[in-house]
């Protein structure tokens, strides 16, 4: 009896379109409403974690030492503070999962031309890094400095637009390749030039000390470990400050290792909010229409009360009128859950394609079955809730008092 009963109400839904369309509408209106949120918010997530990817990888793990502390609201300088060598990068590149290691110093410095006796102020960088790494720096005129000369000690530069302007004010950025600068009376070949607009000139890590202007702070060395793959990252970091820490007792509390995965996590939990806020909101329409789809049946329920009493009279039991009726609920839920999730599809490509006209974000709306089963489980949830007491009130009513309704 289950089978027709739900044949029944099916064809009790065919039998009254308008009703059935208005009861429907506001289940379409929520799971549309939630499945654009949903998926807008997916986009997002997914635009932010490759903007973080583009200037921050993932699969880094950062070391650098703590350079003082605070003391009741003051920076106190640490003059031993921990300084990490080319001992430390091959240790650590040695240990599984890193791939690659560089370890960098940067410092500010006076620099000018051989032939002129005005110095300007830059940045230095000195670097020590394998060849992939050493491949990122891109240059406009020259070369770039290969990972054996950032490994070596001999005199080699190369330097960002900005600096080279700095160095021949009005000249030609590629005419200073070959010539002779001098940062702290130590001389350099400039090699290449890149395309940078920040001042700052990259020398081999070992020379990187002499260039600068004398500051503690300057010359604390930060190392980076480049590992295998993002779901690594966390044990390597492990691994990496129990390796420094059995090297160097003394450093506990003086290094700072980390990652980049806390601020994808910060990222994330800030949109996983706007998505339930703004799923709590629509969620709200998809409760109007179960309201509504709880006022249809309970008026289709006095309607055809006689109906129902004929059903039972002949040998229909409670279960039937009740599957009766929760069938009814469930098809409209179902339909508008089915009309809803196109137009939720729809308007979150079209809010997307909106948003890359107006801005340079290149946001596309994502689209996962996560998204899809949420809304589609919620809608069919809300047609039982919402269907099940008028439901059961039909399938309570007495059937002489029912034949007897008019």
């Amino acid at each position: 009896m289950i089978l027709p009963s739900i044949r029944v109400g099916f064809q009790t839904l065919r039998s009254n379109l308008l009703r059935t369309a208005l009861s429907t509408l506001g289940v379409v209106m929520g799971v549309a409403s939630l499945v654009a949120v949903l998926s807008l918010g997916d986009g997002m997530e997914r635009y932010t974690r490759d903007q973080i990817e583009q200037t921050t990888s993932l699969q880094a793990v950062t070391v650098s030492a703590l350079a003082g502390r605070q003391v009741d609201g003051v920076f106190v300088p640490d003059s031993t503070a921990p300084q990490l060598t080319p001992s430390d990068a091959a240790l650590v590149d040695r240990l599984e999962g890193v791939r690659e290691t560089v370890l960098t110093v940067d410092g500010s410095a006076l620099v000018r031309h051989a032939d002129s006796v005005t110095a300007r102020g830059a940045y230095v960088q000195g670097a020590l890094a394998g060849e992939s790494q050493a491949a990122r720096m891109v240059v406009t005129h020259g070369r770039r400095l290969s990972a054996a000369e950032l490994a070596g000690d001999a005199p080699l530069a190369v330097v960002s637009a900005a600096a080279a302007a700095r160095i021949v004010p009005g000249g030609i950025r590629g005419a200073l390749v070959g010539d002779t600068i001098v940062l702290q009376a130590q001389a350099f070949q400039v090699v290449g030039v890149t395309a940078s607009e920040e001042p700052t000139i990259h020398v081999p890590f070992a020379l990187a000390s002499q260039a600068m202007v004398p500051s503690r702070s300057a010359r604390i060395p930060m190392l980076v470990a480049i590992v295998d793959s993002a779901e690594a990252v966390l044990r390597t970091r492990d691994a990496i400050e129990a390796a420094l820490l059995q090297a160097h007792p003394d450093w506990r509390n003086r290094v700072r290792v980390q990652t980049n995965e806390r601020r994808v996590e910060q990222v994330t939990q800030g949109i996983l909010l706007f998505k339930l806020f703004m799923g709590a909101i629509t969620g709200i329409s998809l409760l109007v229409g179960g309201i509504g789809i709880m006022n249809v049946l309970l008026a289709a329920v006095a309607e055809r009360t006689r109906e129902i009493g004929i059903r039972r009279a002949a040998g229909a039991r409670r279960r039937d009128i009740l599957v009766q009726f929760l069938s009814e609920s469930v098809a409209i839920t179902a339909l508008g859950a089915a009309i809803g999730l196109a137009i939720g599809l729809a308007g979150a490509v079209g809010a997307t394609a909106m948003m890359r006209r107006m801005s340079e974000a290149r946001i596309y709306a994502s689209f996962s079955l996560s998204t899809l089963l949420v809304a589609s489980v919620a809608a069919v949830v809300v047609g039982l809730v919402f269907g099940t007491y008028p439901a059961i009130r039909a399938s309570r009513l007495s059937p002489i008092d029912a034949i007897r309704h008019e």
